[in-house]
């Protein structure tokens, strides 16, 4: 038997942290994105994208919204930066029980990011006039049956919602998300 390979397009935004400004026009963009309607308002808890900053040495560390996880991570590992300690948490791209980053303020379903769905690239990207985010697809080789269809990955996706959140809960966002268009 062969292991059959599949080429699956990865796309992701590289993190230049030397060139990040904190100007937050990231954070403004994509929360305008996926304002209902789109562009009507502005609320920086629903950007799939958030800014850190380090106020004594000025560092930002832009960190965008990755997969939900239904558990909290095991480690707490710490990193140092120029002297200063940092969590995981801090840089950590998943939406988990313990924190409050990435999750919609209105609901408290977990976001993540889309890659802005439809336009040429992620906003937060064109809109970064620091050069600090760049969009990157690669291809890559992987196992067959790792590849999921779109349908697949939505059904996985909303049983572990349904599973932390509840069907009720669910249903009732997506009635209130369509009334919104």
């Amino acid at each position: 038997m062969t292991d059959e390979k599949k080429k699956k397009i990865i796309k992701t935004i590289r993190i230049d942290v030397d060139k990040c400004n904190g100007c937050r026009a990231c954070e403004v963009i994509c929360s305008a994105f996926h304002a209902e309607p789109k562009y009507s308002s502005n609320n920086p808890a629903r950007s799939r994208i958030r800014v850190i900053h380090e106020p004594l040495r000025d560092i930002y560390i832009p960190v965008y919204a990755g997969e939900y996880t239904v558990a909290e991570c095991a480690g707490r590992d710490k990193y140092t930066i120029d002297g200063k300690e940092y969590d995981e948490c801090a840089f950590c791209r998943a939406s988990c029980p313990s924190r409050v980053e990435f999750k919609e303020p209105d609901s408290g379903l977990p976001l993540k990011c889309d890659m802005c769905e439809g336009e040429e690239e992620p906003l937060c990207v064109r809109w970064c006039l620091a050069d600090a985010l760049i969009y990157e697809e690669r291809e890559e080789e992987v196992a067959e049956e790792d590849v999921l269809t779109e349908q697949e990955d939505l059904e996985l996706g909303l049983e572990s919602l349904a599973k932390k959140y509840g069907l009720k809960q669910i249903i009732d966002t997506v009635a209130r998300m369509s009334k919104e268009d």
